[in-house]
């Protein structure tokens, strides 16, 4: 792991939640911290450089853009099974890949635009690396969604707080969107430049000022379509080698504050409800990640005081085959799609 001082640690915790979207974010952020621009732009491009921090860009509500996502667990003979990831991870739509100690022993996230049937493309990918079982399992209610690493070390993995996330939120009915939109979330969506003012390029590309770009990124948070602009971690350079799915079966009539207890933990960062199967009895998802597997037993161990809950099993991964963000609105998509005789999506708008 990359040395990390106290002063970077204070920095990734606020950029992890709030970069901010102003003509010179570095230098906003550098007064913040009492440090000159070229110091944090420094900062950054060295815990860039040393794996420490993914990317810095905006984070989308995949359903609010129309598009369709949903966890895949897949069973993989073990002789194949890194043939099987990277056969998946050529999806364009794949952004999470993870092998995982189960006899499902393959997980990804992968979304498609409105146009495409998830089911019969998660069906294609199966064939092609000869999975052995899958099962689809799409949130059926989300109670948190959102990463958040402490880089101080000053919080424990018991802490609380308020989910990003409200489930009691109604979703937005937004209207389909427009060229433009399009436009703007392609730009978004990139990596930004270390560099004084890494918004005045993209602005130029869409013919419109600094502020006028701004203003477009604000509508599109005022309709839930972004949910914020930050940077990504990764999280083993960053410290966090553990990263422990914990499922757990619990009463349906239950779930909603079940999960909603689940979800104040920090350290859980995605809380879902999901379908369960036959062979797969657990509904409920918390994702946790720990500098070690002790520190995610430990807030499991919370979990359980908090909830009652005491059927769980804590799926780790044990190796990452892609972690990314979803790129929409991308031809990568469509040649995808069409390759495999699925209908056309619509990323060329």
């Amino acid at each position: 792991m990359q040395a990390i001082d106290d002063v970077d640690g204070i920095l990734l915790n606020r950029v992890q939640g709030d970069f901010p979207l102003t003509a010179r974010p570095f230098q906003d952020l550098g007064a913040w911290l009492g440090l000159p621009e070229a110091d944090v732009i420094g900062r950054i491009a060295r815990m860039k450089d040393g794996r420490v921090i993914r990317q810095i860009s905006a984070i989308f509500d995949t359903r609010q853009l129309g598009y369709k996502s949903s966890l895949v667990a897949m069973q993989v003979p073990r002789a194949r099974v890194d043939e099987a990831g990277a056969i998946i991870n050529q999806h364009p739509g794949v952004s999470h890949n993870y092998r995982r100690n189960h006899a499902y022993n393959l997980w990804f996230t992968i979304a498609v635009p409105p146009s495409v049937d998830i089911a019969r493309t998660v069906e294609l990918i199966g064939e092609e690396a000869k999975a052995t079982a899958t099962r689809l399992m799409p949130t059926l209610r989300l109670f948190k969604i959102g990463v958040d690493l402490d880089m101080t070390g000053e919080r424990g993995m018991t802490a609380r707080g308020k989910p990003e996330y409200d489930h009691t939120r109604r979703e937005r009915e937004n209207p389909p969107l427009t060229a433009r939109e399009i436009a703007v979330i392609r730009e978004l969506q990139e990596d930004i430049p270390l560099v004084p003012r890494p918004f005045q390029a993209v602005a130029e590309r869409l013919g419109i000022d600094e502020s006028g770009l701004f203003a477009e990124a604000r509508a599109l948070t005022e309709s839930a379509r972004m949910r914020r602009f930050a940077a990504i971690l990764h999280h083993r350079e960053a410290g966090y080698k553990a990263n422990a799915m914990a499922v757990w079966k619990a009463p349906e009539e239950q779930i909603l504050e079940i999960g909603t207890r689940m979800a104040s933990f920090r350290s859980v960062s995605h809380c879902y409800q999901r379908p369960v199967y036959p062979d797969w009895p657990y509904n409920l998802f918390g994702m946790i990640h720990g500098r070690s597997a002790q520190e995610c037993q430990e807030t499991v161990d919370a979990i359980k005081a908090e909830t009652g809950l005491t059927e769980y099993a804590m799926l780790y991964s044990s190796k990452e085959y892609k972690k990314t963000r979803v790129r929409y609105f991308c031809p990568e998509l469509d040649e995808w799609h069409l390759r495999h005789h699925l209908a056309p999506v619509a990323a060329s708008v």
